[in-house]
């Protein structure tokens, strides 16, 4: 190959501009095949997504798995993100529709602020990129509308760009009435009536569950190409630092399998209040985590939200190290 062939990427921090993103992935199909692939490496127990007569009399469709569309929209989002150093937080994370197989999911970004961190002496200049993902389905619905920041390096490794927008400005309160629409035309009734065991009534804030045995973080590219993630961290081994990084969502997906091991009857997740990654998965990492229940607002019609805390931690050659902080909120019936 030529030396001076164009190379094909994404942005660098210093190419990035506050609005709308112009370039967009591809819009993905929700399938039966897609989502038994997306299952077999994050794993999943949400019964509404593995039964499909019970999700028909419960939902009126065959629901798809929260975390696969999740999944989904924040891989469509990594055309920003393509030279990504790591994920630090989501916020404002709300489900405006739960998808159904069948469904097709098309995701815009904005580019909402952008700070450069300060320059540190050995270390390649970077800045955060505060975004906005808006999902919607092959009808224009509204399905998701979040915010995440992404560390993304500079051109110049010693670059300055005096980026210094206020990130703490990114809303992050969830909106109580919002939580409860996606679900509000469900048959809750028709699951309580169907599955035995734990249901809402009866659940106690303040429960803490440490979950016993942990999950083997495997087929991370895999994931990373089901999902349409082409940040270079989750591909490329030269890409990062100490080699290829496991995406986000991988270990927010084995969280919330190993949420619905605590609830085996958990319905759904509606919003996330915050998803904080606070240290690096490798690949061949266990996860282990503990689940607690921080609140119980019943819903009009029985059953109720949850709001849920899981602490996830990794271990690695005989260490443990906290990796993942989510607060999240599930609906129960």
């Amino acid at each position: 190959m030529k030396s001076d062939a164009p190379i094909v990427s994404g942005p660098y921090f210093e190419d990035l501009e506050i609005g709308p993103f112009p370039g967009s992935a591809p819009a993905q199909t929700l399938t039966d095949g897609l989502a038994a692939l997306h299952r077999s490496i994050v794993g999943g127990r949400l019964r509404l997504a593995l039964d499909a007569e019970l999700s028909r009399r419960v939902t009126g469709g065959v629901l798809a798995s929260p975390g696969l569309v999740w999944d989904i929209a924040i891989g469509q989002s990594t055309l920003v993100t393509h030279r990504v150093v790591a994920n630090l937080f989501y916020k404002q994370f709300m489900f405006l529709r739960l998808p159904c197989i069948g469904d097709t999911l098309y995701t815009t970004t904005e580019i909402v602020a952008l700070r450069q961190n300060r320059v540190r002496e050995g270390r390649a200049a970077t800045g955060l990129a505060a975004l906005r993902m808006r999902t919607r389905d092959q009808a224009g619905r509204p399905v998701l509308d979040f915010y995440r920041c992404a560390m993304i390096p500079l051109r110049d490794p010693k670059g300055s760009t005096g980026r210094n927008d206020d990130l703490e400005s990114i809303p992050s309160d969830l909106d109580p009435q919002a939580m409860r629409r996606p679900t509000s035309q469900w048959h809750l009734a028709d699951f309580r009536a169907a599955v035995p065991g734990q249901h809402f009534e009866g659940l106690v804030p303040g429960t803490l569950c440490e979950i016993a045995g942990g999950d083997l973080v495997s087929s991370a590219p895999e994931l990373a190409r089901l999902t349409l993630n082409i940040a270079m961290v989750h591909h490329d081994v030269r890409a990062g630092a100490g080699g290829r990084l496991v995406y986000g969502g991988h270990t927010i997906g084995i969280a919330a399998t190993q949420a619905t091991r605590a609830l085996p009857n958990l319905a759904t997740i509606v919003a996330w209040h915050s998803c904080d990654h606070l240290a690096p998965v490798r690949e061949g990492d266990t996860l282990r985590s503990t689940l607690e229940i921080e609140a119980c607002e019943p819903l009009p019609g029985g059953g109720g939200l949850v709001h849920l805390r899981s602490r996830v931690r990794a271990d690695r050659d005989g260490d443990a190290q906290d990796v993942l902080d989510w607060r999240f909120v599930g609906v129960m019936a």
